[in-house]
């Protein structure tokens, strides 16, 4: 019964110690490169949204439109990230772009937004 008792536990021991190590080895694996992608909070009937995806395309940047007039979950998540960021939403001017992060609003001149955003 004794070598029963031992076995269990060495088998047990070994066991945990294998499970450590493979808990090591894949924590130690590169992460994957993930791509960045810039959000543009608009509308399909202003011509400023437009010409920002039109910008967006021709300096070759990945990004993702949402029409805040059809879609009130972009709408929310639009305002959450205004309100974050600390930038007021009275007289907010669209379209909104949030760039890897720092967000971006239409209220001054529209060819500097266009250089910020797609600098």
């Amino acid at each position: 019964m004794r070598k029963f008792y031992f076995l269990l536990f060495f088998f047990m021991f070994f066991n945990q110690v294998n499970l450590v190590a493979q808990t090591h080895l894949n924590n130690d694996k590169p992460k994957e490169k993930t791509t960045k992608v810039i959000y543009v909070y608009g509308s399909a009937d202003c011509h400023f949204c437009v010409a920002t995806k039109q910008k967006l395309i021709e300096s070759k940047l990945d990004f993702v439109f949402y029409d805040i007039d059809t879609d009130k979950a972009a709408l929310s998540e639009m305002l959450n990230k205004l309100r974050k960021a600390n930038i007021s939403t009275n007289n907010l001017g669209i379209p909104v772009v949030d760039k890897y992060g720092e967000i971006f609003t239409n209220n001054a001149d529209f060819q500097e937004f266009l250089i910020k955003v797609t600098k």
